[in-house]
């Protein structure tokens, strides 16, 4: 399904004077998946259009986590816990989600709090994201995400934490984007209503959510309010059902035991999403011949769909069909020649065959993958080794360099960009790259 990012968020960042520290928290694992983060752009694009932000500058990430939780990690960034999207019953209650956290960022709540946070680096914008998510999974934000700058106060403050101003505005924002947008704001109300009574558990049985989004009684008699007036929404939502469908089906599968996923699609449903849920089951068993039936079949009713195929590739590499998971890979990234996800599935399995000529075009892919995405460590990994098998080994460790940095490995990451700008030309854009690591390291190590 996906490449996981294990990171502890143990990453000190340098950002014009001021500096966060992320203390030791337990490990995050972020799910990248082109087809999971497709549907959540599906269903995002008409909200971020009724917002007025453009799709290309917000990503959506999920983390694997069972914690109902959601929130805005920088003002580029919106993160979600997998608890809370297969808690989430309907594609509209995923919409308020999003509409709510693009209220934030629409409304300048994060960019008030960091006025300097689109001059970060890629990798110390990655730690803060990381660092927030292990501070949301422990459901301590305050003990993640420390200010610093000599300021004992400031360290202590709740970094992600909205106040109740904030979220009352955030709420009448986000119901007038899901009114414009044609989706009913009613699905706010039974958002908020998942959470409603948890207020008078103790912190540590409350879902993080309900720590970072204060809901109060009149916060949700004023959403109550909002979504009575609002006009009805169009009775078409079949184009949102389809991708949450999509969405839902591949993270429980992948996510949950494969008989419970069995049980629940018998053979006799054929529907689409049927049969992907029972391929990825039956290929987590593990049995290789039903899922290599199911994914067949899948393919038969969307011949032309670049996930399902990359599906089929995933399952071939990871039997070790190393050439039948270049040609589905090779395939599913002609369909969606943009996705860079799916590049650099085709780049490690061009790795995994290892020839002199699918090295090369394992570089090349690669390369075209980290200029679209470069927040992807395991692409870095990949990435490095295919510099390395190059005989390119200043960037070998330049990209190292790059991925320690954004898993919070400081010290690794200053030892990979030594070495890079010892082997590479000085001006050059990847010398450029170690210095920049290298100094951001020697900053985070003085002030430990």
């Amino acid at each position: 399904m996906r490449s996981r990012w294990f990171h502890p968020a143990a990453v000190l960042v340098i950002l014009a004077g001021l500096w966060l520290q992320a203390l030791p928290a337990q490990a995050v694992t972020l799910i990248r998946d082109a087809e999971i983060e497709r549907s959540l752009r599906e269903l995002a694009t008409p909200l971020m259009a009724a917002a007025g932000v453009n799709p290309a500058r917000v990503d959506i990430w999920v983390i694997e986590d069972s914690k109902l939780n959601a929130f805005v990690a920088d003002p580029q960034t919106i993160v979600i816990h997998s608890g809370l999207l297969l808690r989430l019953e309907t594609p509209q209650q995923v919409q308020a989600v999003l509409a709510h956290e693009l209220a934030h960022i629409a409304n300048g709540h994060i960019s008030r709090r960091i006025d300097n946070m689109r001059a970060m680096n890629r990798f110390a914008r990655m730690g803060l994201i990381l660092a927030a998510a292990a501070g949301a999974a422990t459901g301590s934000p305050e003990a993640a995400i420390g200010l610093g700058a000599g300021a004992a106060g400031a360290a202590r403050r709740a970094f992600f934490g909205h106040t109740r101003a904030e979220e009352a505005a955030a709420d009448r924002s986000s119901i007038r984007y899901m009114t414009n947008a044609g989706v009913s704001p009613v699905a706010m109300v039974e958002v908020l209503n998942i959470f409603r009574g948890q207020e008078a558990l103790s912190p540590g049985r409350q879902d993080p959510y309900l720590r970072t989004h204060p809901l109060t009684r009149d916060r949700l008699r004023a959403a109550e309010g909002f979504a009575a007036a609002s006009p009805p929404a169009p009775s078409d939502q079949s184009e949102a059902a389809y991708w949450y469908a999509r969405l839902q089906g591949k993270l429980s599968a992948f996510l949950r035991n494969p008989d419970w996923t069995l049980r629940r699609v018998p053979p006799s449903d054929r529907s689409e999403v049927a049969v992907m849920r029972r391929a990825i089951a039956y290929h987590k068993k593990p049995d290789p011949d039903r899922a290599a039936r199911e994914v067949e079949a899948l393919l038969a009713l969307r011949p032309d769909d670049p996930y399902y195929t990359a599906l089929k590739g995933q399952f071939a590499f990871e039997s070790r069909r190393y050439d039948a998971a270049v040609a589905a890979y090779e395939r599913a990234v002609s369909l969606a020649p943009r996705e860079p996800l799916l590049l650099a599935q085709l780049g490690r399995a061009y790795l995994a065959q290892n020839t002199a000529a699918s090295n090369r075009k394992a570089l090349e892919v690669l390369a075209a993958a980290y200029g679209r995405d470069a927040g992807n460590p395991s692409l870095l990994r990949d990435l490095a080794q295919a510099y390395a098998r190059a005989g390119q080994n200043g960037m070998a460790s330049v990209t190292t360099a790059e991925r320690h940095a954004m898993s919070g490995r400081v010290s690794d990451a200053g030892l990979q960009a030594r070495r890079a700008m010892a082997l590479l030309p000085q001006g050059s854009p990847g010398y450029a790259r170690a210095r920049d690591i290298l100094r951001t390291a020697e900053q985070a190590e003085a002030r430990r």
